[in-house]
């Protein structure tokens, strides 16, 4: 058994106060957020549900020139 006095709260040292840390800068406003929308989603058309949204080119012109440019951009590599 040891006979050493065990050290008490008078026979620790005292450190001086430490400064308080600089306090963090008022955040700047940026763009405003977006608001929060608590429709269902599912009842919204999203974009694969039109043709867009699949990548499909709009019909609009008919002109056989269109429809080569497009044939020859979807052809298939092993069909040159």
């Amino acid at each position: 058994m040891s006979t050493a006095r065990t050290p008490g709260p008078r026979d620790t040292v005292t450190e001086p106060p430490r400064p308080a840390p600089p306090k963090p800068a008022p955040p700047k406003p940026g763009p405003p957020k977006p608001p929060l929308v608590f429709d269902d989603p599912l009842d919204r058309q999203s974009s694969d549900d039109t043709d867009a949204g699949w990548g499909e080119r709009s019909t609009a012109s008919g002109d056989s020139a269109a429809d080569l440019a497009r044939f020859l951009d979807e052809k298939p590599p092993h069909h040159i």
